[in-house]
């Protein structure tokens, strides 16, 4: 713990960007959206800037997913298939993703039947080994000097796609309401 965190427990109350929703029957669920609020926008900021440094300029995030999306295992990849793993509902944002990328030279586009597809090209996988080598520079290499055990990391990662769903589930039925 650093010097300017405060122990839990303190008199502080748990770590939230909203103590009225903090308030209710599950405190601890408040403080993981804050965390995961907080680790989100700096993820983003991330990936705009690793792939400003990798060479590709005026990405936003979407844009970095979806580029390595479709270079994940050399394979096109469907429109279809970007979004579902991506959890992805609008489908749109993921096409105007596609034709900036293509505009840039880094993935192409086709057809399989009527779906419509996306490839990486070999600007498009060098990008992405760019960003690859300063993560592993600037990322990588400190997040392991904290020490924390890749099994449990892993962990906590099965534990953040379950709870996706629920959310998703929770998204669904406020939208029956």
């Amino acid at each position: 713990m650093s010097s300017n965190e405060t122990p839990r427990g303190a008199g502080v109350g748990p770590v939230v960007s909203s103590a009225h929703l903090a308030a209710g029957a599950m405190p601890a669920l408040s403080e993981v959206e804050f965390a995961v609020t907080m680790m989100v926008n700096a993820y983003h900021r991330w990936m705009v800037r690793a792939m400003t440094a990798a060479g590709q300029p005026g990405m936003a995030p979407l844009d970095v997913q979806v580029l390595h999306s479709v270079n994940h295992r050399g394979r096109p990849k469907t429109l279809a298939d970007i979004c579902l793993v991506l959890n992805i509902e609008d489908t749109h944002t993921v096409t105007y993703a596609l034709r900036k990328l293509e505009a840039a030279g880094l993935v192409s586009t086709g057809k399989r039947g009527k779906e419509k597809t996306a490839s990486i090209t070999a600007a498009g996988e060098t990008a992405c080994l760019e960003y690859r080598r300063i993560r592993e520079a600037l990322l990588v290499g400190p997040v392991k000097t904290l020490g924390l055990d890749e099994a449990e990391l892993s962990r906590l990662a099965a534990v953040m796609r379950s709870v996706s769903g629920h959310y998703d589930q929770a998204a669904r039925s406020a939208a029956a309401m």
